[in-house]
């Protein structure tokens, strides 16, 4: 492994076995010290500490469950292209964004180039969810000039991993 590493916070800086330790706890975040040990050349004490440490500087910034496609495969998934009025002030944008952020059911708030500003994923209970969704958070917010929606009709892969250790090499 090469001594590559990667700063965050400025003063935080991540070593190879952070990397990897990031992407073992991605895949599994309920992973024992002593579990992690068997992949990482580090004592679990060490490595008890390296994570702590992370996650006091909001490095791992929360541990998730990640719901079997089995349970949740009846709901209604769609990607939502928002496109803002011409002359929407940026003050407009960003309120926006915050009522899309704080809504549970709107899963991925993106800002993207091109025709649209901003990509969102949604996931509602139905369609009669779905519409109060969007009529609430887009129909009627003077921001939004228009969106279009795509219902996703099967999931292959979906996943929050971001691969670290490759960074070390």
């Amino acid at each position: 492994m090469s001594s590559t590493s990667v700063t965050f916070r400025s003063s935080n800086r991540l070593d190879a076995f952070d990397l990897q330790l990031l992407d073992l706890l991605q895949a599994d975040a309920l992973m024992t010290a002593e579990k992690l040990a068997d992949h990482v050349a580090l004592s679990a004490s060490a490595i008890t500490r390296r994570v702590r440490r992370m996650r006091e500087t909001g490095v791992i910034r929360a541990d998730v469950a990640v719901l079997a496609r089995e349970f949740t495969d009846t709901r209604l998934n769609a990607l939502v292209l928002v496109q803002a009025r011409e002359h929407a002030e940026e003050r407009g944008i960003a309120a926006l964004r915050a009522l899309l952020t704080a809504t549970p059911e709107v899963q991925t708030v993106l800002d993207i180039s091109g025709e649209y500003d901003l990509a969102l994923q949604i996931s509602a209970r139905d369609m009669n969810d779905f519409n109060a969704l969007t009529d609430r958070l887009l129909q009627s917010n003077p921001t939004v000039q228009r969106y279009e929606t795509r219902f996703v009709k099967r999931t292959h892969k979906q996943s929050l991993f971001i691969p670290m250790a490759a960074d070390a090499d």
